[in-house]
């Protein structure tokens, strides 16, 4: 935990629980991630966290900012007028088809010949669903048979429709099959979709948006992606005249977020010990959602009483009535009651992925560092 973060978090611990945004470092990894990509367009997927105060950080490092739903794009425009957005992901409505964006991904024949109908003028990236292997993948959103973009008899179908049409411009295909993969699977992946991109009767200037899918290490936090063996690959996988575009989410954002809680009580049940934390996973549903524990740093409260363990396996959850609600399992820490816990990578698919409402407790706080 960097030392701003360990001192702003001790000073907040009453207000708890809070999510705590490191700007500061946000603004250098970014700086980081665009150095190491040159010549390949950057943008951020806001899905991960639409937080205003990362936005504009990463505004000035990105190229545009992927959306994927009407709130989302109202939301970034709200934030950054005049930002590029591309907009994916299945089923978008008429509206959305509708709403003038800088690049749309088109996802199947049929929703394509709702955007023709609209007679609405657009530039489109066609989705991309290959057979190829994914394994290793923590999501696999291609590969196979999944609800996302088209196999290539769809694509073939799409290019009959686009025939003879000018309104709607066919700029190139969008390619994010899996997620959590390291730089090497990541570039397998990016030749499957560059061959199969440039077999296409398509523009000139063709563009290849390679998606996301970073990984992010929740049991190792040290290890990183490898963003610069990455841009080297991608560097020699350009051909002239082409536009690679990669779209990463929790990868950019995932180590700036901090949720910062502090425990209520601590117990033994049947030889295990827990410690109640105020909050929970309605605040943070990531570990839930992933099934890991989230990395986690405990500072000792300056009265610190009996009512602790030392050196024990410690399982953390909150306050929900679900057995379900859990940050950490049989993590070997010293705690106690008043201590404050400050929970890392929190600072993607967090706090809106989370639900929000059941049992009705308070909001967390929000607070920006730099």
């Amino acid at each position: 935990m960097p030392d701003a973060v360990r001192a702003y978090a001790g000073r907040i611990a009453g207000e708890s629980p809070a999510y705590l945004y490191d700007l500061a470092g946000l603004d250098r990894h970014a700086a980081a991630v665009r150095g190491a990509l040159p010549g390949v367009e950057l943008y951020y997927a806001v899905k991960a966290n639409p937080d205003p105060g990362l936005l504009r950080t990463l505004a000035r490092h990105v190229d545009g900012f992927e959306v994927a739903s009407h709130g989302e794009a109202a939301h970034v425009r709200q934030v950054l007028p005049g930002a590029r957005l591309a907009f994916g992901g299945p089923g978008k409505t008429d509206a959305e088809l509708a709403l003038g964006v800088h690049r749309l991904h088109v996802e199947s024949p049929g929703e394509l010949a709702r955007l023709l109908a609209l007679g609405v003028p657009a530039e489109i990236l066609l989705r991309v669903n290959l057979d190829v292997p994914v394994a290793g993948a923590a999501l696999a959103m291609g590969g196979g048979a999944t609800p996302f973009g088209m196999d290539p008899a769809g694509v073939r179908e799409c290019l009959d429709l686009l025939a003879g049409r000018r309104r709607v411009r066919l700029r190139g295909v969008h390619a994010h099959l899996a997620s959590g993969l390291d730089a090497g699977a990541l570039l397998g992946l990016a030749r499957h979709a560059l061959a199969f991109a440039r077999s296409l009767p398509g523009p000139a200037g063709l563009e290849i948006n390679l998606g996301g899918g970073m990984a992010v290490s929740y049991a190792d936090p040290e290890a990183r992606f490898d963003w610069a063996a990455y841009g080297r690959g991608l560097a020699a996988l350009r051909a002239p005249g082409e536009t690679l575009r990669v779209e990463p989410g929790r990868a950019l954002t995932a180590y700036c977020g901090w949720y910062v809680t502090r425990v209520i009580d601590v117990k033994r049940v049947h030889g295990e010990v827990f410690a109640v934390v105020a909050g929970g996973t309605h605040h943070l549903r990531t570990p839930a959602a992933k099934g890991h524990d989230q990395p986690f740093a405990v500072l000792p409260s300056p009265g610190r009483g009996r009512a602790g363990v030392t050196g024990e396996p410690v399982t953390i959850a909150g306050q929900l009535c679900t057995p379900k609600d859990v940050l950490a399992r049989r993590v070997v820490t010293s705690i106690a009651p008043g201590d404050v816990v400050v929970f890392g990578l929190a600072g993607a698919y967090a706090w809106t992925i989370s639900h929000h409402d059941f049992l009705m407790h308070p909001k967390p706080g929000f607070h920006h560092l730099g």
